[in-house]
């Protein structure tokens, strides 16, 4: 089975006067102007900006999930949110995200840190 290709992760906090609706807008107005193609949900991608988390705030639509639904399972997204905000509440779960972290048991999932 060859490796499966490698991405560049990170994670963000920022404060601003938009609702949710109008952020995804704005991420997926900056997606499309670096090119990104929808090919397939688990494919290759120039670049994937989601929204993890939005204050408190507990969304579902066919097209904004917040929390997003995968969080708790990534370790490539729990790593670096927890540097940044341990003690962040998942407010679905009711856990931090050094809590989440830890309870990963996915060994498969590696990762390399960039300085």
């Amino acid at each position: 089975m060859a490796d499966p290709e490698w991405f560049v992760n990170g994670v963000f906090l920022l404060e601003t006067e938009w609702g949710p609706r109008e952020l995804l807008e704005r991420l997926l107005h900056i997606e499309n102007e670096l090119g990104r193609k929808r090919n397939g949900k688990w494919g290759p991608r120039t670049i994937d900006l989601d929204i993890l988390l939005f204050d408190e705030l507990i969304v579902r639509e066919p097209d904004l999930a917040i929390p997003h639904p995968e969080l708790d399972k990534r370790r490539f997204v729990l790593e670096p949110l927890t540097e940044i905000a341990p003690d962040l509440i998942h407010p679905i779960l009711r856990k931090t995200m050094d809590e989440l972290q830890r309870a990963l048991t996915d060994t498969n999932q590696k990762l390399k840190k960039m300085v």
